[in-house]
């Protein structure tokens, strides 16, 4: 497949515009041969003021437009954004390195996103509480105001999507801060809404320092509302700094997903699906199983089908469209090594893989064998961290209620998965997994009609579906006294 970057804007969207930040501009890399792929424009505080002016700005219109109106300029945006799903894809691919098949289908996630909030803001409605005497009592849900946006650069494209869309839906407007690695994905949103005829300043688009941009989003009294998805690290430090301004807040955090498989499982369905969840985007994903918990009597059948089907995992550039292609950066590739060498110390055993590809091309990019690890246990660092890696790490267990603790046993709370026929199992697991989302014989958790979103470290507040837009309102009580 072409590997030439499409045509993409390089500067900050403000106001409408696209103006040079006041930093030097920086580099974005292709990490499967880390070459220069574009100079990106930086800004700092100065742009971000400018930023938010202009979103305030344009809430004053933007949110007295009727739900329908709002919904007319987003399905503009879906439409156009269908139309060039194949060039919007190659960019995320040469920028993030995930496979061009895996990045179109994030690019339909975002038609499909815009899609349900332009119909869905259409439904968030109030009501009218009966009143004692002749009083009306009523309640209105508004548009919050400015909200600051920043995202991470594994899903570069949706994770821009699933904050924007509710947002504007509701009638908020937005400063976006998108990954310092993967900002061509943002900026070639950002030159859709323009060209869809978003009005001015409803969407901006900044790039720099996350320190001085995240500062002033969290700390500027204009922003009513911070949305957040990243590590726990940084999502803590931006509630700290909003906490001032006493902003509403929501967290997408850190996950460290268990995958327990239970001695009444269908093995072929569980390995199908724990090698498509674990080998999304090359590993690098917040809901991606870390921990693979199997029942000992069922063990080495499952650990036989496993290694035989990692045959056709294959490794690549993500234009060529393989299963996994190379990690976003060196440091990526060096915790992926940091945690099997730890675990190998204390006694764990590399089944599948377990090296840093440097052959040829290979040698020029980021890339790491697909791996199956067995005999993890709690002293192990990769029992507790965050992965990010094609990582698959094996665990062996004996009693239901132990391997739910066992599961459990993590700050995170973000996704989970088991598979079994019984339904006994099914019930109890369920309701006991401390996650917010749990798949039971499947992975797909992530949908624009379903809620998104963890407890615990893994963070609050919920993305898509109906719980979507009511992150963006605020409630409004009336009383009126009809004498």
């Amino acid at each position: 497949m072409n590997r030439q970057l499409p045509e993409v804007p390089t500067k900050l969207l403000i106001d409408g515009k696209w103006v040079d930040g006041s930093q030097e501009a920086v580099a974005v890399l292709d990490p499967a041969t880390n070459e220069e792929l574009v100079k990106v424009s930086q800004g700092s505080t100065k742009e971000t003021k400018e930023a938010i002016d202009a979103a305030a700005k344009a809430f004053t219109t933007w949110s007295r437009l009727s739900p329908k109106e709002r919904a007319d300029h987003m399905n503009n945006i879906a439409d156009l954004m269908a139309e060039e799903s194949d060039r919007l894809a190659l960019i995320m691919s040469l920028e993030q390195g995930k496979p061009v098949k895996e990045a179109a289908a994030e690019i339909q996630s975002n038609v499909d996103n815009f899609r349900w909030n332009a119909a869905e803001a259409q439904r968030v409605y109030g009501e009218v509480i009966p009143a004692p005497e002749t009083n009306h009592w009523l309640v209105r849900k508004e548009a919050i105001g400015v909200v600051g946006a920043i995202t991470p650069w594994n899903f570069p494209s949706n994770m821009i999507a699933r904050k924007i869309a509710p947002a504007i839906a509701v009638g908020c407007t937005l400063v976006m801060k998108p990954s310092k690695e993967t900002p061509l994905s943002a900026l070639a949103l950002g030159d859709i809404f323009q060209r869809a005829g978003l009005p001015d300043g409803v969407v901006n688009i900044l790039l720099g320092a996350s320190s001085d941009i995240g500062k002033e989003l969290t700390e500027n009294e204009t922003v009513k509302k911070i949305t957040f998805t990243g590590s726990t690290e940084v999502g803590m430090k931006l509630y700290e700094q909003a906490a001032p301004t006493l902003k509403k807040v929501s967290l997408e955090l850190g996950g460290h997903a268990p995958f327990i498989v239970f001695n009444d499982a269908d093995l072929s369905l569980a390995v199908e699906k724990l090698i498509a969840a674990k080998f999304r985007n090359n590993g690098q994903v917040c809901t991606s199983p870390n921990r693979i918990f199997v029942e000992e009597s069922i063990k080495e059948a499952f650990t036989e089908r496993l290694l035989e089907k990692m045959k056709d995992v294959t490794v690549g550039l993500g234009t060529d469209d393989p299963t996994v292609g190379p990690l976003i950066n060196q440091s990526g590739v060096d915790k992926v090594v940091d945690q099997l060498a730890d675990a190998t110390n204390k006694g764990a055993t590399i089944l599948y893989g377990g090296h840093k590809l440097t052959e040829g091309d290979y040698g020029k990019g980021n890339f790491f064998e697909p791996t199956v690890i067995d005999g993890i246990t709690t002293d192990m660092d990769i029992y507790y961290e965050e992965t990010f890696g094609p990582v698959i790490p094996l665990i062996a267990f004996n009693d239901l209620d132990a391997v739910i603790d066992a599961a459990n046993d993590t700050v995170f709370g973000l996704a989970s998965y088991f598979f079994s026929t019984n339904l006994q199992t099914i019930s109890k697991t369920a309701q006991k997994l401390q996650y917010g989302m749990v798949g039971v014989n499947d992975i797909a958790i992530s949908n624009p009609a379903a809620p998104f979103g963890g407890v615990k470290h893994s963070g609050f507040g919920r993305e898509n579906g109906k719980y979507g837009p009511e992150e963006y309102v605020t409630v409004k009580f009336i009383a009126i006294d009809a004498q």
